[in-house]
C-alpha cells in the first residue's frame, strides 16, 4: 500500500488490548485499513519522579504484546515517544488520514489535549471520534431525572443498576475484524533506556480475580488475608476489559465487588463533570483549613514510621509493592489529613507517584472522602482511630508483622508522631474554625 492510500488510525491510550475494545472494533467496522498507534506521552512521562516507574515498565511489556499479536495479522503498533502534538503533526505529514478513532479519557489533562488533536484534525477535514470503553456508564447515562449528575454514592448506585441491561455488557467481536489492520513493516519500538526510564523490579500483579468476587465481602476489610483481587492496575490501562469484569460480578448474587466497580464510574463522572476537584475540594468551605503541613512529619508517614503500626505497614506496603490494602488507605489517609492536619493533596500526590493502580478519578474521590471535603464524604468529625482499626482488622497482627516486625519489640519501635486524643482535638477545632467562616 502507498503511504498515500487513505487509512484510519486507532490510538491506544487506556485500552491497551485487542480483544473487546469499543474504539478498535469502530475503526476496523470502517472503510479503510487500520494503523494501530500508541504515543509515549512526553507531557506525562516527564512529570515522573522515579525512572523506574513501574507502571512505564508495564506499559512497554504490554504495548510488546499488544505489537506480537498485531504482527500475526501482517500488521503492527506504530510507538512514538513525543509530545501528542508532536506525533500528529508527524503523522499528518507521513500519511493519508481520512479518520482517527479513540476511546473517551475523563482526566483534565486527557480531554485539553483531546481536544487540541481534534481541532488539528478537524482543520485537515480528519473526523476524530472518540468511544465509551473504561465504563459501562458515562456523562449523561446515569443522571438525575433533570439531567443534573449524581454527587451522593448511593442514588447513583441505584440508577446504575436501574439503566443496567444486558446489552451494556456485550462485548464488542473486535478480533472478528483485525484483517481489516493495515499491512505494515515492522516498526522499532521505543526502548525504556530512550526514554529515560529503566525497567522496574516490582511484581505485577495478574489478571485472577474472579476467585474473589464469592467471598470479597466478608474478606475484604482484613488487610492481613488476601480478599482482595488487585485488579486495579489492569483497569487503569484496560488491560482489561471493564464489560468482562461487570459480567462476571454481575453474575454473583452478593454484588459488593460490583458496587467496587460503581464507585469507581461514580468517582469517573464526578471528576468529568467538576474537574476542578482533580486539586481543589468539592466543598469549597474545605480549601479554609488552615493545615499544620509539618514536613519532617509528613516524611514519617512516607516512610512508616510514625509510631501507628497500621498505618506504617500500609506506607511500606506501598513504598515496597506499588500497592496498599484498601481499608488501611482510609486509615492512612485519615491519619495524614486529621492526625496530622497535613493537606491531603501532598498525600494524593504520593500516592499517584507510588500506586501501581493510581487512577486520578478514585485516588481524589478517596482522598477527599477521607478528609471530609468531597462528595459523599466522611463528616469531618469522623476520624479513624489507627489503634482501634488494628484491633478490629489485624487482631492477630498477620499484616503488621509482615510489614512492621519491630512491632514487637517495645524498645526498637518509635513512639507514635503525635497523641491520637489530642490531634482529634485539634482537628476538630481547625475544620469548625473552617467551616463557619
Amino acid at each position: 500500500m502507498e503511504r498515500k492510500d487513505p487509512i484510519n488510525i486507532f490510538w491506544f491510550r487506556r485500552d491497551l488490548r485487542l480483544d473487546d475494545n469499543a474504539g478498535l472494533y469502530h475503526a476496523l467496522k470502517g472503510d479503510n485499513p487500520v494503523l494501530p498507534v500508541f504515543i509515549f506521552d512526553k507531557e506525562i512521562l516527564d512529570e515522573l519522579e522515579d525512572k523506574d516507574d513501574a507502571r512505564v515498565t508495564f506499559i512497554h511489556q504490554t504495548i510488546e504484546g499488544i505489537d506480537i499479536e498485531l504482527k500475526k495479522y501482517g500488521s503492527s503498533l506504530l510507538v512514538l515517544y513525543d509530545k501528542a502534538t508532536n506525533v500528529w503533526d508527524r503523522l499528518l505529514k507521513e500519511y493519508n488520514i481520512a479518520e482517527v478513532y479513540t476511546n473517551h479519557d475523563y482526566e483534565p489533562y486527557a480531554k485539553k489535549r483531546d481536544e487540541a488533536i481534534a481541532q488539528k484534525l478537524k482543520k485537515q477535514g480528519i473526523e476524530f471520534t472518540t468511544y465509551k470503553d473504561q465504563v459501562i456508564f458515562d456523562r449523561e447515562e446515569v443522571v438525575k431525572s433533570d439531567g443534573s449528575p449524581y454527587t451522593v454514592y448511593t442514588p447513583y448506585m441505584r440508577k446504575w443498576y436501574e439503566t443496567l441491561r444486558p446489552f451494556y455488557l456485550r462485548a464488542y467481536p473486535t478480533k472478528e475484524y483485525l484483517k481489516n489492520l493495515l499491512k505494515t513493516g515492522d516498526f522499532k519500538i521505543p526502548t525504556l533506556k530512550e526514554m529515560g526510564f529503566e525497567r522496574s523490579s516490582l511484581e505485577i500483579p495478574g489478571k485472577n480475580y474472579a476467585y474473589f468476587i464469592k467471598d470479597y465481602s466478608d474478606k475484604r476489610d482484613f488487610p492481613g488475608t488476601k480478599g482482595t483481587s488487585h485488579i486495579g492496575l489492569h483497569l487503569r490501562f484496560g488491560t482489561v476489559s471493564i464489560r468482562e469484569l461487570a459480567t462476571t460480578a454481575n453474575s454473583y448474587k452478593e454484588k459488593t465487588w460490583l458496587n467496587e466497580l460503581i464507585w469507581r464510574e461514580f468517582y469517573m463522572m464526578i471528576l468529568d463533570h467538576f474537574p476542578k476537584t482533580m486539586d481543589r475540594a468539592f466543598r469549597p468551605e474545605y480549601d479554609n483549613i488552615k493545615w499544620v503541613n509539618d514536613e519532617e512529619q509528613f516524611k514519617a508517614w512516607c516512610n512508616g514510621e510514625t509510631g501507628y503500626p497500621l498505618v506504617d505497614a500500609g506506607m511500606r506496603e506501598l513504598n515496597a509493592t506499588g500497592y496498599m490494602h484498601n481499608r488501611v488507605r482510609m486509615v492512612v489517609a485519615s491519619f495524614l489529613a486529621k492526625d496530622l492536619l497535613i493537606d491531603w493533596r501532598w498525600g494524593e500526590r504520593y500516592f499517584a507517584r507510588k500506586l501501581l493502580d493510581y487512577e486520578m478519578a478514585s485516588n481524589v474521590g478517596g482522598w477527599q472522602w477521607s478528609a471530609g471535603c468531597g462528595t459523599d464524604a466522611a463528616p469531618y468529625f469522623r476520624i479513624f482511630n489507627p489503634d482501634s482499626q488494628l484491633k478490629k482488622f489485624d487482631p492477630e497482627l498477620v499484616y503488621i508483622k509482615k510489614w512492621v516486625p519491630e512491632y514487637a519489640d517495645f524498645s526498637k519501635y518509635p513512639e507514635p508522631i503525635v497523641d491520637h486524643a489530642f490531634a482529634r482535638d485539634r482537628c476538630l477545632k481547625a475544620f469548625k474554625a473552617a467551616l463557619t467562616k
